[in-house]
Formats: structure tokens, sequence, C-alpha cells
């Protein structure tokens, strides 16, 4: 079977296309440089070229703070780009794969998200993301769309390794405690997209719509913090954890507004797979012995 995966060079998608690779599928991993996103008919023109059985997007904008200033290009990416690839995607008959995120949400919730509870981004990327959705949801009629949420892996940026590199140089560090979400394991999401590939194969049908796609539980950015320096300390990644101290999001403004509460509920997910994802404490601590391997 051949899947065309776009974003192969980002956080998810390089471990997506790997994944792929050993699993014997046909794969056209594009990355940037093989399809640029900033052109809105550059996705829906590699779909018409190549004609896969299936499309994955792990392509996206991401700079949620840079994206406030820049809508045009976030909105080319997350937005336009997407639009033209669903309707190629239709006009193909192929069914797409997207990955999308809890940034549509307010925050405002004091329960987990549920996929259709109402949506209300507050910055550029969310609402950017959001548009994205909508524009599949109207444009292909066969397509899965996986939320996820504080997404970390060994390839590209994310806030492990930031606490990590950061923690290297201080003895003390002060993360926001009001912001509370789901630390997702790039291994979880990857799994679960190839969860949805091996299902369709199997019998070119799948229980198609929203998901919610995260590991297992749930914190604050300061408990992340904490459980990062805590596992890294156990691991003998590092020899000594700085302290961690609370603040509250007021402390640390930013240009984006983030969502207070951004947790997002799993439980279809789950009773599609057969069982939950499992928790992100799991993933950080592979994610972990992987560095101390890179400089032993």
């Amino acid at each position: 079977m051949k899947v065309l995966l776009f974003g192969a060079g980002g956080q998810v998608g390089s471990d997506c296309a790997q994944a792929l690779v050993d699993a014997g599928y046909d794969v056209y991993a594009l990355t940037r440089q093989d399809a640029d996103f900033s052109k809105a008919q550059s996705a829906a023109n590699k779909v018409d070229e190549l004609k896969p059985d299936i499309v994955i997007n792990a392509c996206a904008y991401t700079a949620v703070d840079k994206a406030e200033d820049e809508k045009a290009l976030a909105d080319s990416v997350n937005h336009q780009s997407v639009a033209g690839m669903a309707s190629a995607c239709e006009s193909l008959a192929i069914p797409l794969i997207h990955l999308s995120t809890d940034y549509v949400f307010d925050g405002e919730s004091k329960m987990p998200y549920c996929e259709d509870d109402n949506v209300n981004p507050l910055g550029v990327y969310g609402a950017t993301k959001l548009a994205g959705e909508k524009a599949i949801q109207q444009n292909v009629s066969r397509y899965i769309i996986l939320r996820t949420s504080w997404v970390f892996g060994e390839h590209g940026n994310n806030f492990v390794k930031t606490m990590l590199r950061v923690g290297a140089t201080r003895n003390e560090l002060k993360v926001v405690d009001d912001q509370f979400g789901r630390p997702s394991y790039v291994g979880d999401i990857v799994d679960t997209l190839l969860f949805f590939v091996a299902r369709y194969q199997t019998d070119k049908s799948l229980p198609w719509g929203v998901y919610h796609c995260c590991s297992e539980g749930q914190t604050s950015w300061h408990g992340f913090a904490q459980t990062i320096f805590e596992l890294a300390l156990e691991c003998g990644l590092i020899s000594a954890k700085p302290k961690v101290l609370p603040i509250p999001s007021i402390e640390y403004p930013t240009p984006a507004p983030r969502p207070a509460f951004s947790v997002l509920a799993t439980d279809k997910l789950s009773r599609v797979m057969g069982g939950a994802l499992p928790h992100w404490r799991e993933g950080l601590s592979k994610f972990l012995q992987h560095e101390k391997l890179k400089i032993n």
C-alpha cells in the first residue's frame, strides 16, 4: 500500500516515516523542501502527482507566538494547503489522516474536552488549525482528524528538550503551574497512525471522524518539568536537578494566549483501539533513555 506522508521532517513525521517503512509500506515521505505548504496548491499537486492509497498530514505551522505576527503564513500552512489537499484526496477517493491540536479549545472547561465539545481558539495558531479541520470536514468524505497536545519526542524542539537544556545551566527554574494538559509522546501518536493505516489496509474502511490522541495522564507545565528532572536524575542523564518553582501564567506573558485547561478526553480513541495509550511518564522514560544513549 502506498502512503503519502507530509511533514516527514517534523517531530511526529520523522518517526512516522521510519515506522511506516519498517512496517513494509511503500512510503512517499515528503519534507517542506518537497512540498512547500506556504504555497497553497503544493500539497494538492503532490497528491495528484503521486496518487497514493492514503495520505497522512503531519505538516503544520506550530510557532504559536510567531503566528500572531505571521497570520498569512500560518493560515497558508494550517488551512489553505490543507483545504487543497483535502479536495485533491476527495477527487481521487483517497482517505486523509490529519494531525490537529488542543489549541482549538479556549481552556474554559473544568472537565476534559470531548471531540464534539464547542471549539473556540484563543490565538492565530489555534484558529488556523481549526480552519484546517473544517476544510477537511467540508471537502473530503473519508477522514481521520487526530487532535493531540503537548507533544514531545526525539526529533525537533519541544518542552522536554528545553527543560533539559536550561536546567543544565541553572540551579533554579520558574515554570507555569496554572495551565493543564496531557503530555503526548511521539511514539504513542505514531502507533496510533499506524493502527489506522493497518486497519484501512485490511478492509478499506475506518471509523471516520475526529479523535483525541494523547498519552494517558494529565499535569501542569510545572508538574511536567518536575517529572522531567526526577526521571532524568533516576536514569543518570543528569547528576543534579534544579529547583522548579511554580508561577502563575501572568508572570510569564506570551504574545499568544494559551488555554488554561486543554486536557483532551481520549475515551473515543481508546474504544476504537481496544485500550488507552501508555501514560506520558512511560514515553518520557523512553525519551530520556534515548537522550542518554546519544551522549554515551
